[in-house]
């Protein structure tokens, strides 16, 4: 049995080891378009603002990969799939076969049309190892005092406070009318905003950037709004996509992601995926849609590796959950936190720079928002998965001593016990 992995993200890496529980013998092949293997994505902020070391970056290395006997193509990239031959075909026209196909391509930064962005140098995504090499190296060759960043999601923010750890001015640019719009709600985003500007940091909301200035280099941005900002950089960091576009003539079926099974199959018989370029079940709403973050990611790569060797596992589905501390403030958004109306109750708590937020639909907790207090993180998490009535606890949720003895017997014994699967069943 042959099994080809492309990409070496948490999918594919632990799609690798659940192959391996199974199948000791079978021919593991993993190709992947960085050259950097096994390393922590989430982590290459913290490489530029000098944080971490290079070698605290690895959480699987080459070395642990080649003892579990798997070949790597590193800086390859797969530009076909040709199902009916069982084939995939990289950028140096090598044609691979593979008996059990996984696709783990994660997602590609999204970048907008703007005028005279095009070939300009001092323009940057930040998404991989080496746009962190690329962007540490422009700001030393260039003296960098000033950088724009065009985003104000989790990409743009952890980007801002790295380049501020390096005593760059930022400002950020947010189409939006408030940074981090897709998780967090007013109050929420009111608080990291006011904590960034302390910091020195620009925020500017409801505007975006239209035009680049620059012989060859830039030199200013244009936002919408007609205000110019000198910068002799620029980061785009609005979003990512689903990197699948190389799939489009292979038959696989494609929406948004790709479209997966409770096993991560695709339509095509012998072709998984996982991660961030599928598609698959919100627990809260049923809603097919890619959840892209790291625990979802490793679930799914898991349950593909484990079904590509043989074993039955099913996927039950995720949902949205980001944890992640901006400017001194740790925050958690788990699950549907940033809703309208349509029949939502909505419980908070301000006090400060804390901040809770609880989402409730027909007496079950959908979704909450943590600033500043996060202890309780994993039981509220707990409470949505399991969609377990709380309307016995709900003026509780709240409290400053919140905890498991505030839940039903039988939802306290397998928290206690680990019997709550969070993300795989």
């Amino acid at each position: 049995m042959r099994y080809v992995i492309v990409g070496s993200g948490p999918a594919g890496l632990n799609a690798i080891e659940a192959i391996r529980e199974v199948d000791k013998e079978g021919e593991i092949l993993l190709i992947t378009a960085e050259k950097y293997v096994g390393y922590s994505r989430p982590l290459i902020t913290y490489l530029l603002g000098r944080k971490v070391t290079e070698e605290k970056m690895y959480y699987r290395t080459e070395d642990y990969l080649r003892e579990m006997r798997v070949d790597i193509k590193p800086a390859t990239r797969v530009e076909k799939v040709i199902p009916e031959e069982k084939t995939v075909v990289t950028d140096s026209g090598e044609e691979i076969r593979y008996d059990k196909l996984l696709i783990a391509t994660g997602g590609k930064p999204f970048v907008p049309n703007i005028e005279g962005l095009t070939g300009k140098k001092g323009v940057f995504t930040f998404t991989t190892w080496e746009d962190e090499e690329k962007v540490e190296k422009y700001i030393e060759e260039n003296d960098v005092k000033e950088v724009v960043v065009l985003g104000g999601g989790l990409i743009g923010l952890k980007t801002t406070e790295a380049l501020m750890e390096l005593g760059v001015k930022v400002t950020i640019v947010e189409l939006a009318d408030r940074i981090l719009s897709v998780t967090f709600d007013r109050k929420a985003s009111e608080i990291i905003t006011e904590a960034l500007k302390k910091e020195g940091c620009s925020v500017i909301t409801n505007d975006t950037v239209v035009k680049v200035n620059g012989d060859d280099t830039v030199s200013s941005v244009v936002l919408k709004s007609g205000k110019e900002i000198p910068t002799k950089l620029l980061v785009i960091a609005i979003g990512v996509k689903p990197n699948v576009e190389f799939l489009k003539d292979s038959g696989i079926e494609i929406n948004r992601g790709i479209v997966v099974n409770e096993k991560m199959e695709t339509n095509v018989e012998g072709v998984y995926a996982a991660g961030d370029c599928t598609e698959f079940y919100d627990l809260i709403d049923g809603q097919r849609k890619t959840i892209a973050i790291w625990p979802v990611a490793v679930a799914q790569g898991r349950v593909a590796g484990y079904n590509m060797a043989g074993k039955n596992v099913r996927y039950p589905g995720g949902i949205p959950m980001n944890s992640v501390e901006l400017a001194g403030i740790p925050t958690i958004s788990v699950g549907h936190s940033n809703v309208e109306d349509g029949g939502y109750e909505i419980l908070t708590f301000e006090e400060g720079n804390t901040y809770k937020k609880m989402v409730l639909k027909d007496n079950r907790l959908v979704g909450a928002i943590l600033v500043n207090d996060i202890d309780r993180a994993g039981i509220y998490t707990g409470l949505i998965l399991q969609k377990l009535d709380v309307s016995s606890f709900k003026d509780r949720l709240l409290d400053e001593n919140f905890g498991l003895v505030y839940l039903p017997k039988e939802f306290r014994k397998k928290m206690l016990e680990g019997e709550i699967k969070i993300w795989l069943e």
